[in-house]
């Protein structure tokens, strides 16, 4: 290495081991005075948690009303289906899950769900009507008021909201130690005339073991709120079979949505990829249990045999 490269990067070095220490005592500074002026530990947490909740119920009122005005749902005309309201009126007479709206939409694969906020509403692809059976309907239906008994989308909301918090206030704390710890093993790199050896250092080490603390309470953060949602599911599964008695009408109402929403290739289908791979990953990323396991389980209570089902 040339003397006029290594004197440019020794500069250079001195430079931002300048710059990166006087950012360190001038953010040491501002934490001195931030500390001696620091509210009570009760007042932060009810700071931070309350903070929290608005943020939630405010994702949660706006993500259920652009998702409502994405459907293009409309109301389900009783002259139309007096059957399926006499059966949705007696759960919402039995179930604590108000009077929420029925809406029949066109959706891209056959399926239900219950959207709250205001103006609730259960949505119902149109081609349930006619694909399910009177009870398998009722079934599908109770499954969808429990969601809204249990308050599932807004508890997992706030849920998310609080949670990620803590790893904001964490990834807060922590980002000092990145800029600092990956600055310093810059400007000694620098000094030293090989730029590239910085990510060889302890201090490069120490950064990014400080990255993979977030990116760890975040991915914890996720699967978390995911394994949630997969309890619900069971949950309104129980509930369903608790209100109208038959777990085999749901068994087969979940069956029939199941296959509904495979694409029919013909003797081609085992070449295509339909998105719905059960391996380990796929489980702990979904937001739904596996279906055969739901209708297992569903078999289970009904004290059957799973051919009964077919």
């Amino acid at each position: 290495m040339g003397l006029g490269r290594r004197l440019t990067l020794a500069t250079l070095g001195v430079v931002s081991l300048a710059v990166y220490l006087a950012a360190a005592v001038v953010g040491y500074q501002l934490l001195q005075s931030l500390w001696a002026a620091r509210p009570s530990p009760v007042v932060l947490g009810a700071a931070l948690v309350g903070s929290a909740l608005v943020v939630g119920l405010v994702s949660y009122w706006s993500g259920t009303g652009r998702l409502k005005r994405s459907l293009d749902a409309v109301e389900l005309p009783r002259s139309r289906a007096p059957e399926a309201y006499r059966r949705f009126d007696r759960l919402t007479e039995r179930m604590r899950a108000g009077r929420p709206t029925l809406l029949v939409a066109r959706l891209p694969v056959p399926n239900a769900f219950a959207v709250g906020g205001h103006g609730a509403a259960v949505v119902v692809d149109h081609r349930l009507l006619g694909l399910l059976s009177g009870d398998e309907f009722e079934a599908l239906l109770a499954h969808e008021l429990a969601h809204f008994e249990g308050r599932d989308a807004l508890v997992q909301t706030l849920a998310y909201s609080l949670t990620r918090t803590v790893v904001d206030v964490v990834a807060l704390l922590v980002f000092p130690v990145v800029v600092l710890a990956g600055g310093l093993a810059r400007a000694v790199a620098l000094l030293r005339g090989d730029p590239a050896a910085w990510s060889r250092s302890w201090l490069a080490h120490t950064q990014r073991a400080a990255l993979g603390l977030v990116a760890l309470l975040g991915v914890s953060v996720t699967l978390l709120v995911l394994a949630y949602s997969r309890r619900r599911e069971w949950a309104a599964d129980d509930r369903a079979v608790e209100v109208t008695g038959r777990p085999l009408a749901l068994a087969r109402a979940l069956r029939k949505i199941e296959r509904a929403s495979t694409p029919d290739r013909g003797p081609l289908t085992p070449l295509y990829v339909h998105g719905d791979d059960d391996g380990p990953l796929s489980r702990l990323l979904s937001t739904h249990p596996p279906m055969d396991e739901r209708v297992e389980r569903l078999l289970a209570r009904a004290d059957r045999r799973p051919e009964r089902l077919q």
